[in-house]
C-alpha cells in the first residue's frame, strides 16, 4: 500500500543535492571526487560572525524561542542596510527573517498563488522554483535567454508571457544558475513591463548580491513604479560564507509580510537565535570579508573560463557575478564511449562523474537541458585539476 501524497510522489528530488550524494558515494569507496555541483562557498564564516555567535551563547539570553517573524534589531539592521545599500524603502515591518532564503522564496510563493496560477519564471532558473511552484498548485511559464545573450530573457519575451493567469514573476541576479548579472537598464525595462500589471507580484531572488564582477547591485524593489509589489529575497549563505548557519530573509509589503510570519509561524517557527545574533554582526561588520571573497571568485571565474575554452566542443560565455558557468555541452550529444551513448546532459554529467570523477548538475535540472553548471567555488588547484580530467574523459567520446 503506498500512502505518500501524491504532492510527495510528484515532487523531484533536487539535482544538486542528488549530485552531491552520488559524489560522498564515491568518496566512501575511497574514490577521490573533486566535487563542483553545490553551490557553497569553501571559505569558512569570518571569525567576527563567529565570535558574536559565542557571545550569544555565553550570554545565556537567548535561550527561548525568538518572535517568529525574526528578532527587531536584526529586522531593523536589515532595514537599514536594504535602504542604504539598494535604495529599497523598508521598515522592520516589511522583513521576515526565515530559515534559508529557500524558505524565504517558499513562504512568499505559498502566500501568493492558488492553484492553476501561473509563475513567470526566468529560465535557467534555479531547480528549487519550479518545485515550489508547483508544491503550491502553480504552473510555471518559463522565459529562456539564449547563451549569446548570457542566458538572460528580455523585457519583450516577459511581455509576451503574462496572461490573466499570471500571478507572479521570479528571478535572480546575479544568477544561480548562470552566473548571469541583470543591468540597470534591464532591470528598469522589467520595471517597465510590469509597472502595467498591477495584479502580478515579483519575487527578486538577490542571494548572490556580493558576488557581482561587474559593478553595483540593482535592485527591482528600488523602483519607484513596482516597488510596492516586490518581493527582495537575501540572506547570509553566499555572501557571507554562512550556509551551514540557514538564515535568509524578505523585504515585502507589509500585506505579504504579516502572511509570510503567518505561514512560518505554521511551520518552522523563527529560525535560530544564535544564528540570528550572528547575522546581526554580519549585517553590521562592512563589506570587506564578502568583498575579499568576491575578488577571488572572480580569479577563478577568470581561470574556469580560460580552461574551458582549451576543450573542443564547448561553448562558454562570461558570467558576471555568482560562481557559476553554464557551457553548452551539446556537441557532445550522440556520442559515445565502450557502448554507452551520450544521449542529453544527465547522461553527460553521470558519464563525467563515473569517468572524471567530477561532479558536476545537468543543465536538465535548471530549465537548460543542453548545458552542465559547474560551481568554482573550490580552490584553484581542485579547479585546474576538475578541468584537466574533464578534459580527458570528453577525448574518450567519439
Amino acid at each position: 500500500m503506498n500512502l505518500l501524497s501524491e504532492r510527495i510522489a510528484n515532487l523531484e528530488e533536487s539535482a544538486t543535492i542528488a549530485m552531491a550524494t552520488k559524489a560522498r558515494e564515491y568518496k566512501e569507496k575511497g574514490i577521490q571526487i573533486i566535487n563542483l555541483s553545490l553551490g557553497e562557498p569553501d571559505f569558512p564564516t569570518p571569525g567576527y560572525i563567529n565570535e558574536a555567535a559565542k557571545e550569544a551563547i555565553d550570554s545565556g539570553k537567548y535561550f527561548t524561542y525568538p518572535p517568529v517573524p525574526g528578532y527587531l534589531d536584526l529586522r531593523e539592521a536589515l532595514a537599514q542596510k536594504l535602504q542604504k545599500e539598494n535604495g529599497i524603502k523598508c521598515t522592520a515591518a516589511n522583513i521576515v527573517v526565515s530559515t534559508g532564503a529557500k524558505q524565504s522564496i517558499a513562504n512568499v510563493v505559498m502566500c501568493l498563488v492558488n492553484p492553476g496560477d501561473e509563475v513567470i519564471v526566468y529560465t535557467p532558473y534555479w531547480v528549487s522554483y519550479k518545485a515550489i511552484v508547483e508544491l503550491a498548485g502553480g504552473v510555471c511559464v518559463e522565459i529562456k535567454g539564449s547563451i549569446e545573450e548570457n542566458y538572460k530573457a528580455s523585457a519583450e519575451q516577459l511581455k509576451a508571457a503574462i496572461t490573466p493567469r499570471t500571478k507572479a514573476v521570479v528571478y535572480s541576479s546575479p544568477s544561480n544558475p548562470t552566473g548571469a548579472v541583470f543591468t540597470k537598464e534591464e532591470i528598469a525595462a522589467i520595471a517597465g513591463v510590469l509597472k502595467d500589471h498591477p495584479n502580478i507580484m515579483i519575487i527578486a531572488d538577490e542571494i548572490y548580491e556580493y558576488i557581482n564582477f561587474q559593478g553595483d547591485h540593482v535592485s527591482l524593489g528600488a523602483f519607484p513604479e513596482v516597488a510596492d509589489r516586490v518581493a527582495t529575497v537575501n540572506g547570509f549563505s553566499k555572501g557571507y560564507a554562512m550556509t551551514g548557519w540557514r538564515i535568509g530573509y524578505v523585504c515585502a509589503p507589509k500585506w505579504l509580510a504579516d502572511a509570510c510570519n503567518k505561514m512560518q509561524g505554521q511551520f518552522t517557527s523563527a529560525t535560530s537565535s544564535i544564528t540570528q545574533r550572528a547575522a546581526l554582526a554580519a549585517v553590521k561588520g562592512g563589506l570587506e570579508a564578502p568583498s575579499k571573497m568576491r575578488d577571488a571568485y572572480l580569479r577563478r571565474r577568470d581561470l574556469v573560463l580560460g580552461l574551458l575554452k582549451e576543450i573542443p566542443g564547448l561553448k562558454t560565455y562570461v558570467p558576471n557575478g555568482a560562481f557559476y558557468i553554464m557551457p553548452d555541452v551539446s556537441s557532445y550529444f550522440g556520442k559515445s564511449h565502450e557502448g554507452s551513448t551520450i544521449k542529453d546532459a544527465d547522461d553527460l554529467a553521470l558519464f563525467l562523474i563515473d569517468h572524471a570523477h567530477v561532479s558536476l548538475v545537468s543543465g536538465g535540472a535548471f530549465g537548460a537541458p543542453e548545458s552542465i553548471r559547474i560551481s568554482y567555488a573550490a580552490s584553484d588547484d581542485d579547479l585546474r585539476e576538475a578541468m584537466k580530467r574533464i578534459k580527458n574523459a570528453l577525448a574518450l567520446l567519439s
